[in-house]
């Protein structure tokens, strides 16, 4: 299926792998040149020169922290003007209640909420003069679904999606659109991890967490990133001019509800 975006240039965040190397991929072989981000360096041109090798498109890469005003700023410089941007960033550490204080909200915060909105509201204003624009925010299933122990992420994201809703409709009328991604458990970092602290907490073998995991799970499976990136590059082609400011969960029915 042609996308419509091929000859588009992209800002793809935290992109060296997981969730935002599945969305660089699918988006590169939909023609379109790439601005990449990641805090390593040789991650991200490891990556880069596989991309530029396989899909025959211009791959930027800039190694910074984008949680940061100091990683934003050198990511923007290089990035220019792009048509897409896909905002996505590390999840804080799960824990539990009585141990997160005031500074461990704000990092959250920063990292999940005002970084994202500060790449928006850079970004917009050349989309919105060019009546062309997409932008996806990879946030969680935990926005529709919250994770105890999950609870700095529940809270940041959440707050990202409060403000998407507005902003989405706000610039929608000048051809720029706004929805937010929402993964459940999928192959990466993230969800290894996850996995060792279900086993150690409750005294099981790591093989066994992740078939009780996946047993919850009504496809029996955790996603994979090539899943999530060709979802992400759809959100981002010519056909989503009529979806405004939506959350799309894509966790293979985990989340069991009506609407």
């Amino acid at each position: 299926m042609d996308l419509g975006i091929a000859g588009k240039r992209a800002l793809v965040c935290a992109s060296s792998k997981g969730l935002g190397r599945g969305c660089a991929d699918a988006l590169a072989a939909a023609g379109v040149d790439l601005v990449l981000n990641a805090r390593g360096a040789e991650a991200l041109e490891a990556t880069a020169e596989e991309l530029r090798r396989a899909h025959g498109v211009t791959v930027t890469t800039v190694a910074a922290d984008i949680t940061s005003e100091e990683g934003r700023a050198k990511v923007l410089e290089a990035a220019k003007s792009p048509d897409i941007l896909v905002n996505n960033a590390g999840g804080p550490p799960p824990g539990f209640w009585p141990d997160w204080d005031r500074e461990d909200f704000i990092k959250a915060l920063d990292a999940n909420m005002l970084a994202p909105i500060a790449l928006m509201k850079a970004l917009l204003p050349a989309m919105i003069d060019r009546e062309w624009g997409r932008v996806v925010n990879i946030t969680s299933a935990s926005v529709k679904s919250p994770v105890a122990q999950l609870g700095l992420s529940n809270s940041a994201r959440a707050g990202l999606t409060g403000y998407v809703a507005g902003t989405a409709r706000q610039v929608a009328p000048h051809g720029v659109i706004i929805n937010n991604l929402l993964p459940g458990l999928h192959q990466t970092d993230r969800a290894t991890s996850l996995v060792e602290i279900t086993a150690e907490r409750e005294g099981i073998s790591t093989d066994q967490a992740a078939s009780n995991r996946n047993d919850a799970i009504p496809v029996g499976r955790i996603g994979t990133t090539e899943e999530f990136g060709a979802t992400c590059a759809f959100m981002c082609s010519v056909y989503v001019g009529y979806m405004v400011g939506q959350n799309i969960l894509l966790d293979g029915g985990a989340f069991n509800a009506t609407l």
